[in-house]
């Protein structure tokens, strides 16, 4: 065919790799006297974050780090692990970015699963990654990351990061991959029951998905975005390199507090965030003391559980718009948008917020989203009724799990990545979830949806968060047993709730029992179901797992 001949052919010209490697050098060349890094004291433009970044990547380099070296880190959200995300790709290494509240023998699974070649490390969590050192026995070279902003801790490494900094060439030539199919990050997956996965992004991948969040959210250049999701989650949903792409600033919190995002909100015109409802909830029910004015439209991102369709409306009389994704470690974090329609606009506020607590449709750059019946592989009817389990395909999907063959096999069966979260799909295409499958409650043969009961409870104006499990019943097999933790400043009791769940819910849908407690989570906002069932066999006398 005449488009097959040889002056047509890919070459250095005209082809590239995909990378997030592309993103600082564009950044620093254009934009070097824009604010890029706002922590505390620390302010720094692109110019001077570049000549960091080159600095750390050259750095590993002369200490023999190179293409396929996992680089592990431990850190909260502080300008060195912006640093890592964006210099460890440069010399094709891949950047492990680990959970600072997973345990000492966790960490020491990861660092040996993982093979890990260099360990940065935050002061603060030295005792426990001196400890996951030890137990993974592995030969690693130890940075120490000493936060002006944290609370100090033991150096347990070889250097310090300004060390290393300081060995790096801040003119260091650094290139794209060979492939755009080479893996440039390693994350773990949050699993509650055995041990985590590895799931492996690719450069290809990540520059999709930091080029997606641009255009699924609107995003304008300049933005000022604060970091309230933990960067070491999904690589920080691609932020990294969004922000970086649009010459923005980033702005740090080691952790969140309704105090200081506001004094961001105020101080520093944030017009970004991302984070879990958990994050929606601290700033909604904020005291009068913490909050504060600010001027400029604020725009929210949040994921993770569903959020109740009150919170929303809430977030939204007070000036800020929320947009609602949801994806998974496996999908590089969000790749699904609840994309609001201009119709949408017009609606009234509870209406619209009802419509927008739905998880979506694809991102523009992701292939497609659908849901599946998972015996025949079909897709159920857009009748906003029949469940089925999500499935994705694109881009924005993972390379697979490390070293894990089968069950990266089972994961993409049919052509897809199969989420394990069960939806229904409405006639306009919208999926909703309804469960995760382990969380579906079958009470006397009915399936009951841990999240319509959670929405119903939501709408009690006491309640701030609550999580829906399972409870044995010697008559029903199982039954919803509630844990609420109050709103501040309310108050309720158990028969309260229980009378609010009649009035919005089917007898068998109803929950047979009300705890009130702070609920547990992880650093990411999720609700810990699985403590939760536990503490509800023990409630019912069943043993616990």
């Amino acid at each position: 065919m005449i488009y097959d001949g040889p002056e047509l052919a890919r070459c250095d010209a005209n082809h590239t790799a995909l990378s997030p490697v592309s993103i600082l050098k564009r950044a620093e060349r254009v934009h070097p006297e824009l604010p890029a890094q706002i922590h505390g004291a620390i302010r720094r433009n692109w110019g001077e974050v570049a000549e960091r970044c080159k600095r750390l990547a050259s750095a590993l380099a002369g200490r023999g780090i190179g293409r396929g070296d996992t680089v592990a880190l431990i850190a909260p959200n502080i300008p060195e692990a912006l640093e890592c995300a964006l210099a460890v790709p440069m010399i094709g290494a891949v950047l492990n970015a680990n959970n600072v509240r997973l345990d000492g023998g966790t960490i020491a699974y990861i660092l040996d699963h993982g093979e890990a070649k260099v360990l940065l490390v935050d002061t603060e969590y030295s005792a426990m990654a001196a400890e996951a050192v030890r137990e993974a026995g592995r030969d690693l070279l130890i940075v120490d990351i000493a936060d002006p902003e944290g609370p100090g801790g033991e150096r347990i490494g070889a250097l310090s990061y300004d060390d290393l900094l300081a060995e790096g060439d801040p003119d260091f030539a650094y290139t794209l991959p060979d492939d755009e199919w080479d893996a440039l990050a390693l994350n773990y997956t949050s699993g509650t029951t055995g041990r985590p996965k590895g799931v492996v992004y690719s450069h290809r991948g990540a520059w999709t998905n930091a080029v997606n969040n641009v255009i699924t959210w609107e995003m304008p250049h300049h933005p000022v975005y604060l970091w309230t999701l933990p960067l070491f989650h999904c690589n920080g949903w691609c932020f990294p390199w969004t922000i970086t792409l649009l010459a923005g600033c980033h702005v740090f919190l080691r952790a969140p507090r309704a105090d200081k995002i506001y004094d961001a909100f105020a101080e520093h015109g944030v017009t970004h965030l991302c984070g879990a409802p958990i994050i929606m909830s601290m700033v909604s029910g904020a005291t009068p003391e913490d909050r504060r004015d600010f001027p400029q439209r604020v725009h929210m991102m949040t994921a993770a559980a569903p959020p109740p369709a009150g919170v929303i409306a809430g977030l939204e009389e007070m000036g800020i718009s929320v947009t609602h994704v949801y994806g998974l470690t496996e999908v590089y974090g969000p790749a699904v948008v609840c994309a609001e329609k201009p119709a949408w606009r017009d609606l009234p506020l509870k209406e619209r917020a009802r419509l927008k607590a739905r998880q979506g449709v694809a991102y523009e750059l992701q292939e497609d989203v659908l849901v599946l019946d998972p015996e025949t592989g079909r897709p159920v009817p857009w009748d906003g009724e029949t469940q089925g389990e999500i499935v994705l395909r694109g881009n924005i999907v993972m390379k697979g799990y490390l070293k894990q063959p089968e069950e990266t096999a089972n994961a993409f069966k049919d052509g897809w990545f199969w989420s394990g979260d069960l939806a229904v799909q409405h006639a306009d295409g919208y999926i909703e979830i309804r469960d995760r499958a382990k969380d579906i409650i079958i009470s006397g043969g009915e399936n009951i949806s841990s999240i319509v009961v959670e929405n119903a409870l939501y709408t009690h104006e006491a309640v701030g968060l609550v999580a829906v499990v399972a409870m044995p019943d010697d008559t029903w097999g199982e039954v919803p047993c509630a844990f609420v933790e109050l709103a501040a400043g309310r108050d309720a009791t158990e028969d309260n709730l229980l009378d609010h769940a009649r009035q919005h819910l089917a007898g068998f849908q109803r929950p047979r029992k009300v705890v009130f407690r702070e609920l547990p989570k992880t650093s990411t906002g999720k609700i810990r179901k699985n403590e939760l069932r536990d503490y509800a066999r023990s409630l019912a006398g069943g043993p616990t797992a």
